[in-house]
Order: C-alpha cells, then structure tokens, then sequence
C-alpha cells in the first residue's frame, strides 16, 4: 500500500462479496464529481440521494438505483466522495465498478478509504482500527466494545493519559533549565505524586484494553489426553452440537477437529485432537503430530482423563511436552460412570474439575473456569476494544512510569522515560506511527473500506 498515490481517485465494491439486494459502489479522490456527471449525468445535490439511472459510455442502462455526492472535507475520507446503490448482483457490481475505472478510478487497495480518513483526520488510528473490528466482531459484547472504540472512547482515554503525561515531563524539563537554583522542584512539584496518579489512570485503562482484546482475539483451546477419554464428547458439549465423532474405537479422531464457540460473548476456539498414544497406523500418527502443533499455539489445554483411574504416568508425560507458558485444566471426564457429582478441586498449583462430558453436568463449572482462567471479567461496561499492539503500547508506557518512579531523584532520567512513555502511549492514536506499521494495517481491512 505504500506505493499508492493519495492524489489517486479509488474506487471499489463496498458491499460483501456474492448475490444481495442492494449492492455499493464507493469512489473517493479528486475525480468522484467527474464520474458521477458521467455515470448519472449530472452530479446530484451533495449528501442527497438521488433515484438516478446508471449508464455506460454508449448510455446503455447499467442500472436504476441511488447516488449520493459527499464533497470534501465532509466524508468518510474526508475527500469527494460518491456512493452508488443499485441492485446486488454479483455481475452487476462488477461492471458499475469497471465503469468508474473507465472514468480514471482505480481499484482501492485494501483498508485505503479508512486509511485515507486517518491521514485527512477524520479518524485516529485506534479509531480507523476499531473500523475493522467492528466488521469483523464474532460477538455482540465484542462489537460493542468495537462500537466504543470507534466511537473515540478509547481514544479520549489514551489522550486525557498523554495530556497527563506531556504535562508532568515539560514541569521536570523545566527543572532541568534552572539548575542553579537551589529548589528542590521535584518534590514542590509534586511528582512522584503525579507519575502515581497516571499509573493508576493507566491501570485502569490497560484492565478495560485486556478485556476489549479478549473480546476480540478470544482463546485457543485445545483438548489433549489417550485415546477414548472423550475429547470429542467434551468438544460436542462447548460447541452445543455433534461437531465430532464419538465411538467406543480407540483412535477415531485422527486430525484435529476446529470449532468456534461463545461464552459470555468470549470467542473460544476449541480444538479437537487425536488421541495420543504409540501408534503404527500412519494415518493415526500424521494425526498425533498435529496435535503437539495445536498445542503450540493453544492458550489453554485441557487435560482430559478418565475419572476411574485417574492421572497416570502416560497423563503426566503428556502435562511435560506441552509448552511450558500455556495454561493448563485436568478434566477428570466420565463421572456418570461412578453417579459423582460435579465438582472442582484445587491442588498443587492445579485445577481438577470432574464432569460429564456423556451427560453434560459439571459443563458449566469448566466453562466459567476456562473464562476465568483467560482473565474475563463480567462486568463489561466501558471496555474498548484493544489489539496486541495498544497492549505492547501500554505495557511500555508502565514500564517506563516504573523506571521514572525508581529514579524519581534524578530529574534527567524522569525526563527521559517520560519522553518515551509518551512516544509508546502516542503510537496508540498515530501521532507517532512508522509507514510501514500504517502499511500493515490496513492491509488487513476488507476491500471496500
């Protein structure tokens, strides 16, 4: 995307691929009016919509439908900007689209109508990335938290924090300018006051950015442990539906088995694995090795084991290969067998919990303890949706408060970690982003937007 030209018109299908009832083309740049008087034959009123008919250059009808004019600076993108709704056929979109292109549009690059509105300042970048997120939210709780980031809520935030931040580092800069005088301007100053009520503001802030990238990222979660355990069972009881296949056979799931699942409006992606055990079945063993690979990138395992003989050494050499960082849960399964009940038990640093994969009781303890265990809190309210990089954001921002704290009695090294506190919790809205990071995300937006 770096090499597009912003003085470039584009134009694009802003509508989801495939047959619907209205499709949309959008054109932004300086040549939007141009096209609108060629395509409709006059440039209609700007933000009225206008029943107009769409033609070729041969006045062949296109189509009827609605065209609306936004001129800059008011738009989306900040640019002249036309929009084209006609009917949604897949074809039809395609050759409205062509004709544009025909006028001297190109084809948009992924993301560039939002980027073009981050760099005309219609949009921060937490806000332009909230745009994604809303469109690509797999939950309600989720695409409410987008909806405030978008919104600004998270932006007003990170800046109440930076306003903070810029206001204390210029008080110690000044410090810095009048060394001669024998004041002592970090403790009349309050500092060491001040840099603890921003790193509380900003705890407060990280809790609210956590729990948004929960929302949006979710949890990896794979189910391990030998062969007839009832993985798959416990897999069919998350998902509220026959997912995988359950047989008495040993070795029956053979590949791992992905499913998308919601608690409390957390994504959960849940992963199903063949049963480990030595095996000379060359299917069975291809298999096995995916599931050690789904383990590497799962963020929770559940160990599953018969509740009658509870963990063995095999349970225990399979707790030893798997990564050392990820979570883990002992699934004590088949509880049916011997009329237990539900329970949990906690011991050694571990978490038992014994259920039914068969019958569904205890279901609803392992799943508050999977939402527990990914840090989910049930209050919601006010959370913003967060990706890695804000996290990494205010991570650095804590990190150099804690140093400026430590070393409160030198005011050049307060300085100092002020200045890069501000760069990291900056990057967060754009002040401070290279190119290449804009470059990567918006190539990760939808066509169109």
């Amino acid at each position: 995307m770096e090499s597009t030209n912003p003085q470039d018109t584009i134009a694009a299908i802003a509508t989801a691929t495939g047959a619907g009832g209205i499709g949309i083309v959008r054109v932004s740049g300086p040549a939007a009016k141009h096209i609108a008087t060629c395509v409709l034959g006059a440039c209609p009123a700007p933000r009225h919509a206008a029943y107009l008919h769409f033609r070729l250059a041969n006045e062949e009808l296109i189509d009827r439908g609605i065209a609306i004019f936004y001129p800059n600076p008011h738009s989306y993108t900040g640019e002249d900007v036309l929009e084209l709704q006609a009917h949604g056929g897949a074809a039809l979109m395609q050759i409205l689209l062509a004709r544009c292109i025909e006028l001297g549009a190109r084809q948009a690059e992924p993301g560039e109508f939002t980027r073009r509105a981050y760099l005309n300042d219609k949009l921060d970048l937490a806000q332009a990335e909230a745009v994604a997120d809303v469109i690509n939210a797999a939950t309600t709780e989720a695409a409410r938290s987008a909806a405030r980031s978008l919104s600004g809520e998270f932006s007003q935030h990170i800046n109440a924090l930076l306003l903070k931040l810029i206001d204390l580092r210029m008080f110690v800069e000044a410090c810095l300018d009048f060394p001669e005088e024998e004041i002592d301007f970090i403790t009349q100053g309050r500092v060491a006051e001040k840099l603890d009520n921003i790193t509380a503001e900003l705890v407060s802030v990280f809790a609210k950015a956590k729990q948004g990238s929960l929302l949006r990222e979710g949890i990896n979660v794979v189910l391990v442990g030998q062969p007839n355990v009832g993985k798959s069972s416990l897999m069919n009881q998350l998902a509220g539906e026959e997912v995988a296949i359950v047989t008495p056979i040993a070795g029956t799931t053979r590949d791992t088995i992905k499913n998308a699942i919601q608690i409390n409006g957390v994504p959960l992606h849940v992963i199903d694995t063949a049963g480990l055990r030595e095996t000379d079945d060359e299917v069975e063993k291809y298999g096995i090795a995916r599931t050690w690979q789904a383990a590497e990138t799962a963020n929770i395992a559940l160990l599953l084991v018969d509740a009658a003989h509870g963990i063995t050494d095999a349970e225990k050499s399979i707790l030893v290969r798997l990564p050392q960082e990820i979570r883990t849960i002992w699934v004590h399964n088949k509880i049916d067998v011997s009329n237990e009940s539900a329970f949990v038990q906690e011991e050694d640093y571990a978490t038992h919990i014994y259920l039914s994969a068969k019958t569904g009781v205890g279901i609803d303890l392992l799943k508050s303890h999977l939402l527990k265990l990914a840090g989910y809190q049930s209050n919601s309210e006010g959370v913003f949706m967060a990706r890695a990089r804000h996290l990494e954001a205010l991570s650095q921002v804590q990190s150099h408060l804690k140093v400026a704290s430590a070393q409160i009695k030198s005011a050049e090294l307060v300085a100092e970690e002020l200045r890069l506190g501000q760069e990291a919790l900056s990057s967060i809205t754009g002040e401070f982003t290279p190119d290449d990071l804009l470059g990567e995300i918006f190539s990760k937006f939808c066509i169109g937007k």
